[in-house]
């Protein structure tokens, strides 16, 4: 998706700031509408199409988990991303089980606001056309994830669950940045540093088991995640 083409929907109360971020989108090419209460903001959710929802948690009038779930009953499948002041746990537990996509404490960087978006996107185009696809090719492998093999010529590789779940994230971000931390919500659902070390090994292993074809590579994306290139 082109980034003019992109339509986000800002809910924030503290009008400075929501100014500031609208402000920067635009300058991306992002259409930016800006709603300064939950109430205001599901009224706008309803008279046009966003693409991905911004919202702080904290609003007057409606806050930002009522109003998520509010935008869920119209559209569910509409990606979000909550801004918050606060880090508690039980708040971050509580938006990833409203169906957040991500997550952001303030004060955050807008670029990395930016990056997310995109990165969001990114995921969801790719799984509207590949949700449903579990065979992939990787370069001279054929890849099944649901019989969870990887195949050349006529050797093949039995993968784990974890393996698999992993290596078809790569797949369905092929030649595009595979973020971190969805990769650890989506499969170890928290990322933790000891789950971040247990996902190195396992990019480790999937290393090797590419490593016949010199045109695969998994390349660490420094405070990103990983891209795999065919």
């Amino acid at each position: 998706m082109k980034e003019h083409n992109i339509k986000v929907l800002l809910a924030e109360d503290d009008e400075n700031l929501g100014s500031l971020l609208r402000e920067y989108l635009i300058a991306k090419g992002l259409k930016t509408d800006l709603f300064v209460n939950g109430e205001l903001a599901l009224e706008g959710f309803k008279r046009d199409k966003y693409n991905i929802c911004i919202l702080d948690v904290m609003m007057p009038k409606m806050d930002g988990f009522t109003l998520a779930g509010e935008i869920k009953k119209i559209n569910n499948n509409v990606p979000f991303i909550f801004l918050t002041a606060k880090s508690l746990k039980d708040d971050i537990i509580e938006g990833f089980s409203i169906g957040a996509d991500d997550y952001m404490t303030k004060p955050f960087s807008m670029e990395e606001l930016l990056f997310r978006i995109k990165a969001i996107l990114r995921r969801s185009n790719n799984s509207n056309v590949s949700e449903s696809n579990n065979e992939f090719s990787i370069g001279r492998y054929d890849f099944d994830a649901q019989k969870q093999i990887l195949v050349l010529d006529d050797k093949v590789q039995k993968l784990t669950t974890k393996e698999s779940e992993l290596l078809k994230l790569l797949c369905n971000n092929m030649n595009n940045i595979l973020e971190r931390n969805f990769a650890l919500k989506t499969i170890w659902q928290e990322d933790s540093y000891f789950n971040a070390r247990s996902m190195d090994v396992y990019i480790t292993k999937l290393r090797k088991y590419l490593k016949e074809d010199e045109s695969i590579q998994i390349l660490n994306i420094h405070g990103k995640g990983y891209k795999l290139i065919v």
